[in-house]
């Protein structure tokens, strides 16, 4: 193996059974967590970026299937899919590091920005530091899809399934999770209708192995790891102090984000600010703005919320410290359980991998997943490129409609070169979200 990762006759590193680097691997999820802006979309076309086309550690199909997966876990999917592939990478240590380095600047921003937010309530600087991201996340999106779709979508059946997954989502909004189980049951139907044998590009299971004793181990350590803190908050502090109840509260939560972060953030909005009352709604959204332009998963917005909570409520503690302890809180019950459903999910997922019928559901979740890039890909362009999107149904019909007059010119412009820069000069991903920053702080200085 080369230094790459990559294996015999240009492989990937798990076909040829190769053993990349510990090192290597680290550097590169660093640099995965620092460039990990633009939501779930953005950060899913990062890690294709560096896996499957710069390292070569795993081929498409593998990547896909990890993203299928995922999609059908509660909590982020992104920060899942970068623990799976550190977990088939180098087991546990790799998973561990790899979903943690994922979270951790995202929480280091966050957590200072929420600082500075309860210090000064102003964090119109953050938007102007960050306001060429978006745009430039947007290019590296669109080229993600564009690679997925040669793909992932071989067959008219895959383009269809792909299709009807797109027009689910943004047209009649249906949730994620079914739209991933239909697709599933419709590839596992048509493998059995049609008795067709596994594609010829499956291969036999390559990598960590199905340990029934060692994965139940695993989800008895990591329950008692995600739970024993949040009982002894209570234990010790009562149930009615505010790191209890936002213990309690986000773990609850946490196994309820189906479909990504928006899915799931009306109701944290509703039960922060009317049930418990930590925040007002604009404060919510302002907590949503920092999380969109800071690098980590969107739903870590509820750290955001799990500061301010605590800070404002701090009992005999000082704010500060109230205020840092609800934010580690809040984190570690709302990321603690993605570690649980991947260590006990993915060896499963490898293990039968190679099953006819498995592998045409398989294949009928990864075109579908397509469709699930595509929707959050336009979802984001509008809401980047238009400052006024509103929802409006048309009969049975509903569809965002972006309002004209409301053109970031800005923002398009920024898009547009982004896009030709990925697209035509082939440019890194370094330089396109650098360039787009630069781009962004300089706009905004002149206009």
């Amino acid at each position: 193996m080369n230094a790459r990762g990559t294996g015999p006759e240009g492989g990937s590193a798990a076909e040829a059974g190769a053993e990349v680097p510990f090192g290597e691997a680290v550097r590169a999820w660093v640099r995965v967590a620092v460039h990990s802006f633009g939501g779930p979309a953005g950060q899913i076309a990062v890690l294709h970026r560096v896996a499957v086309d710069e390292k070569r550690w795993v081929d498409e199909q593998s990547f896909l299937r990890a993203l299928s997966f995922c999609m059908l876990l509660p909590g982020p999917e992104a920060q899942q899919l970068a623990t799976y592939l550190g977990w088939k990478l180098h087991g546990v240590r790799g998973g561990l590091v790899a979903g943690w380095l994922f979270v951790l600047p995202g929480f280091v921003s966050i957590l200072a920005l929420s600082l500075v937010y309860a210090s000064f309530g102003d964090s119109a600087a953050v938007g102007a530091l960050f306001y060429g991201l978006k745009p430039a996340v947007l290019a590296i999106v669109l080229h993600a899809v564009w690679r997925l779709r040669s793909r992932a979508l071989a067959t008219r059946f895959h383009l269809t399934v792909a299709l009807l997954a797109f027009i689910a989502l943004f047209v009649f909004h249906v949730s994620f999770p079914f739209v991933i189980v239909a697709a599933a049951a419709a590839g596992a139907l048509r493998a059995g209708r049609t008795g067709a044998a596994a594609p010829a590009s499956a291969t036999p299971t390559v990598g960590r192995a199905l340990d029934a004793s060692g994965t139940f181990g695993r989800i008895v350590v990591w329950l008692l790891l995600w739970l024993v803190p949040v009982g002894a908050l209570v234990l010790f502090l009562g149930a009615s102090h505010v790191l209890s109840r936002e213990a309690v509260f986000f773990s609850k939560t946490a196994v309820v984000t189906f479909g990504g972060a928006y899915s799931v953030l009306a109701y944290v909005a509703q039960q922060a600010v009317e049930n418990f009352g930590w925040l007002s709604p604009g404060e919510m959204l302002d907590g949503l703005g920092l999380a969109e332009t800071t690098p980590g998963p969107l739903i870590q917005v509820v750290q955001f919320v799990g500061f301010l909570g605590a800070y404002r409520n701090p009992g005999d503690l000082s704010p500060l410290t109230a205020g840092v302890l609800g934010s580690i809180v809040t984190t570690w019950v709302t990321f603690a359980p993605c570690f649980l459903f991947i260590f006990a999910g993915a060896p499963l997922i490898e293990r039968i991998q190679g099953r006819p019928r498995v592998e045409r559901a398989m294949g009928a979740i990864t075109a579908a997943v397509v469709g699930v890039i595509l929707n959050l890909a336009v979802w984001f362009a509008l809401h980047t490129i238009f400052a006024d999107v509103t929802r409006r149904s048309f009969g049975i019909i509903t569809v965002d409609v972006p309002a004209l007059p409301s053109l970031d010119a800005g923002a398009l412009l920024i898009a547009i070169l982004a896009i030709v820069a990925t697209f035509r000069l082939r440019a890194g991903m370094f330089t396109v979200l650098g360039g787009g920053a630069g781009l962004g702080m300089l706009w905004r200085l002149l206009f």
